[in-house]
């Protein structure tokens, strides 16, 4: 048998090893703190999580204040479900689900017609004061993609989300 050195096996890590061990744990974190969080966990919504909507000049039955709550859906609105199913399709950690359309954006000459909507209330745990309009391509995109919450307005018989 051959005796071994106390040298050949070593109990306490060495700088090197205590430096690569470091940085693949920052590197593990790191990689997980990149990953998207969804807006909140899933479950109850918090108190307060609740919408007004006033639409005004969108004609066809559509004008008034409505008020939606989701999780479960309710209130007012003539389609709680979808009215939250809109609202959460466009809700993403880290991003304004009603932010206004960006100053610089480039947009089309259209003109959606005279419909306006405020949507005020909190959203995710956010205070939600935001205004509507149908005045060129970007704003009726906006209005749009919040469709059921906001009436379908200007959509030919037949068209999605008419």
């Amino acid at each position: 048998m051959t005796a071994l050195s106390s040298s050949s096996f070593s109990c306490s890590p060495t700088p090197r090893r205590l430096l690569a061990g470091t940085a693949a744990l920052v590197a593990v974190l790191a990689s997980l703190a990149a990953f998207p969080s969804p807006a909140r966990a899933a479950g109850p919504a918090p108190e307060g999580d609740r919408l007004t909507v006033t639409v005004r000049d969108a004609g066809g039955g559509a004008d008034g204040t409505y008020e939606v709550r989701c999780r479960p859906s309710g209130g007012t609105h003539p389609d709680p479900d979808g009215a939250c199913a809109a609202v959460e399709r466009r809700t993403r950690w880290g991003q304004d689900a009603f932010a206004p359309v960006p100053e610089d954006a480039v947009c089309t000459m259209q003109y959606g017609g005279p419909a306006t909507a405020r949507i005020t209330g909190t959203w995710a745990g956010r205070r939600v004061d935001a205004t509507y309009n149908r005045a060129n391509g970007c704003a009726i995109e906006r209005w749009d993609r919040l469709v059921p919450l906001l009436p379908a307005v200007g959509r030919a018989e037949g068209a999605p989300g008419a």
